[in-house]
């Protein structure tokens, strides 16, 4: 019996919509990125993009469980001698730039190669409610339903 080895000619991508509405960060940035990488798939191969494409909306209203609202902090370094910067959760989502919290949660639950990078750049993510990428007709999924827990109330 011989090993089926994907051919890049045969991926077959889907688009799929998320509503990140009162749904639990951590939980969510995993769905995602099995979604990017294309574990769900049975043709599931580890060197290609196979992959689907993620939209998420209403990343602004995401949630995170018990006090870690209050308690989580971001950090980046500018690359200069004292350069250490901290921004917290809410300055995070009240500012410029609210998507960034979803997409460096699914962005460190991937590998760290070129492939996890290409793969990053199939989501796309909307701070409220509309999106532009009607034509491509994404398939929404219900991730609140699926278990209980998924959804902050």
């Amino acid at each position: 019996m011989k090993t089926y080895s994907l051919k890049q000619k045969d991926i077959r991508k889907k688009w799929y919509l998320i509503n990140a509405e009162g749904l639990v960060l951590g939980r969510l940035a995993s769905k995602i990125s099995v979604l990017l990488r294309g574990k769900h798939k049975t043709n599931y191969t580890p060197n290609l993009d196979c992959g689907d494409n993620v939209v998420v909306i209403n990343a602004k209203k995401v949630k995170l469980t018990g006090s870690k609202e209050k308690k989580k902090v971001y950090y980046k370094h500018t690359g200069y001698p004292g350069g250490l910067k901290e921004t917290s959760f809410f300055e995070m989502l009240n500012g410029k730039n609210p998507t960034n919290i979803i997409k460096k949660a699914v962005e460190r639950m991937m590998t760290a190669n070129a492939l996890s990078k290409k793969q990053l750049s199939n989501l796309k993510i909307f701070g409220d409610e509309k999106h532009t990428l009607e034509a491509q007709k994404p398939e929404f999924i219900d991730f609140a339903s699926q278990n209980r827990k998924n959804k902050v109330s």
